[in-house]
């Protein structure tokens, strides 16, 4: 299983992108600003994009991505997530106001775009890798995921703020190779991370020592201009742990 970062930042600037993973060549975990980094043939492999939320940094660039592509794909772009998040792309992205609704077009009989519910718990299986929700404490409905693939296997927080729940389930889980995990605001915002339901390292560091497993550890979403300030607490918050930034155009094989 191979994972490219394609972007990984809390907001946008110059060689900053948002959250998009590219797992092998079919497969996308959300699909923020960093899907922007993909050629039209690359786009064009794209068969499943699995959201975590609906939250625009998250979402960003999957309208323009069929726009795109929409006359290249051989069959329609599945996109897998929690029922309210499908929701959210039905009736505020593509619906033919802000967005043409590509699950009519270009036919209904064929349309580009085709919506699949998930539910915490239950594991997807797309080819040899398999992806499990974990619900999370976000300010909307949302998911992390453990993936497992043949040979090696990663969990993504997405989107989360302090809780039990997630923890908890990894608990119970076999140990993983690499977590991925948010911290979007240095402790300073310690305050706007609890009222966003984002970590910052302090709440990030209590949380981690839930965790039995001792995977490595990727830090995502940092608030862009205090990425160094967050890494910094970060690793004095969590001294003895396998620390990483994570960073657009890493490449992971497991």
């Amino acid at each position: 299983m191979r994972l490219q970062v394609l972007g990984c930042s809390g907001g946008i600037a110059s060689r900053l992108w948002t959250t998009a993973l590219l797992i092998d060549h079919d497969l996308l975990i959300d699909a923020g600003t960093g899907v922007n980094d993909l050629s039209l043939d690359e786009m064009a492999q794209l068969r499943h994009v699995v959201l975590t939320h609906s939250h625009l940094d998250h979402i960003a660039c999957l309208p323009l991505l069929l726009d795109s592509v929409f006359d290249r794909l051989p069959e329609p772009l599945t996109v897998h997530g929690l029922p309210e998040t499908l929701r959210a792309l039905r009736q505020h992205i593509f619906n033919d106001v802000i967005w043409p609704d590509f699950a009519r077009l270009p036919d209904p009989e064929r349309p580009v775009l085709r919506y699949a519910e998930l539910q915490p718990g239950t594991p997807l299986v797309l080819g040899s890798r398999t992806l499990t929700p974990i619900r999370v404490n976000h300010s909307v409905p949302a998911v992390g995921y453990r993936v497992d693939g043949e040979h090696g296997s990663l969990v993504f927080s997405g989107d989360t703020t302090t809780n039990d729940g997630l923890w908890n389930e990894l608990n119970r889980q076999p140990p993983f190779d690499m977590l991925i995990v948010e911290s979007a605001f240095s402790d300073a915002d310690r305050e706007l991370s609890i009222a966003s339901r984002h970590y910052c390292p302090e709440l990030l560091a209590a949380d981690l020592r839930k965790l039995v497993h001792r995977p490595k550890i990727y830090l995502t979403h940092p608030k862009p201009g205090d990425e160094d300030v967050i890494f910094s607490e970060c690793r004095t918050h969590l001294a003895g742990y396998d620390l990483h930034r994570l960073c657009a155009g890493d490449t992971f094989t497991l």
